[in-house]
């Protein structure tokens, strides 16, 4: 019995993991929808067309696109339901997974919106930043079922510096969906853009990319410091990957932004988003015992299921 237990575990990893692989993949697929200049592929919603719910051939490597994309999310959903039944006895994994898999159909809704307003950018920056919290949640779920190494006392008494790392880590990705509805790439050659000075907006996303810089390089001195070494491992690879995503955006942005290197940028907005919660995790927060295998994280109701199996 103790197997098939740890076998549940690691289905509810892996599904939560899948999970969150499969909202990043959401972020990417959307990116080359609108860097293939796709957005409007499917010209309605939730129709592609008014007289078809699947792309024509008629409508070319565009529609067939955009509509790839809107199919993602009937895999995602998948993954989410089974998620869901397989966390449902488990009260701490419950709730999320419940949100999240009804954040997936108000995201499609959203999506739809984009389209419906021919690619508004404030609406699109708006699906961008639903996917970065579904990201965000995603990320707490899969968490929650992985068994983790204790945390210091030390380590925790960092996170208030952790969370002015995440808020500023927010503004980057906000200040970078707004730099990005004032440029090229908008989806369609028809749509419109914010109107905004697209080098005022990039001077503003710079400096705080380096003020998060600055707060990682402070997380990573200070977990030292306190002999934290989850902490420090998690700094260490934030400091990574944001001076890969920093050497990213200044190359895009002097190359005149070539559409393969925006998409690599959109990527690496998702990892540093990512690398960014490692770090806060890091310090113990949420930390409590979590249906990871080990006896003591069973719920009641499977302890009495193994006892009785046992006998």
């Amino acid at each position: 019995m103790p197997q098939l237990l740890d076998a549940d575990a690691t289905t509810r990893r892996r599904l939560a993991l899948a999970g969150l692989a499969g909202n990043i993949g959401i972020v990417i697929t959307g990116g080359a929808v609108r860097l293939t200049g796709s957005g409007l592929g499917c010209p309605t919603w939730p129709k592609c067309t008014e007289d078809s719910y699947t792309a024509t051939e008629a409508m070319g490597v565009n529609g067939a696109i955009e509509f790839g994309n809107r199919l993602l999310t009937f895999v995602l959903s998948a993954i989410a339901i089974a998620l869901v039944v397989a966390v449902w006895r488990h009260a701490r994994l419950r709730r999320p997974a419940v949100i999240l898999a009804l954040g997936i159909p108000g995201q499609g809704v959203v999506g739809g919106i984009t389209v419906l307003t021919d690619l508004n950018p404030y609406v699109v920056g708006l699906h961008f930043l639903l996917s970065a919290a579904m990201i965000g949640g995603s990320y707490l779920l899969w968490q929650r079922t992985v068994r983790r190494p204790a945390v210091t006392g030390a380590a925790t008494r960092l996170r208030p510096l952790t969370w002015a790392l995440t808020a500023a880590s927010a503004a980057v990705v906000v200040i970078g969906v707004v730099v990005t509805g004032s440029g090229p790439h908008a989806g369609d050659e028809k749509a419109h853009r914010t109107g905004l000075n697209p080098e005022m907006i990039s001077q503003l996303h710079v400096d705080a990319v380096f003020l998060m810089l600055g707060l990682a390089v402070a997380c990573w001195f200070a977990a030292r410091a306190v002999t934290a070494a989850p902490m420090v491992r998690a700094s260490a690879i934030l400091l990574g990957v944001l001076l890969a995503q920093g050497a990213i955006g200044f190359v895009q942005y002097f190359t005149h932004l070539p559409a393969l290197l925006v998409g690599a940028h959109m990527a690496g907005a998702c990892a540093v988003w990512v690398a960014t919660l490692a770090v806060v995790w890091a310090t113990g927060f949420d930390d409590a015992p979590e249906a990871g295998g080990s006896a003591s994280s069973l719920t009641s109701d499977e302890t009495n299921r193994t006892l009785v199996t046992v006998r």
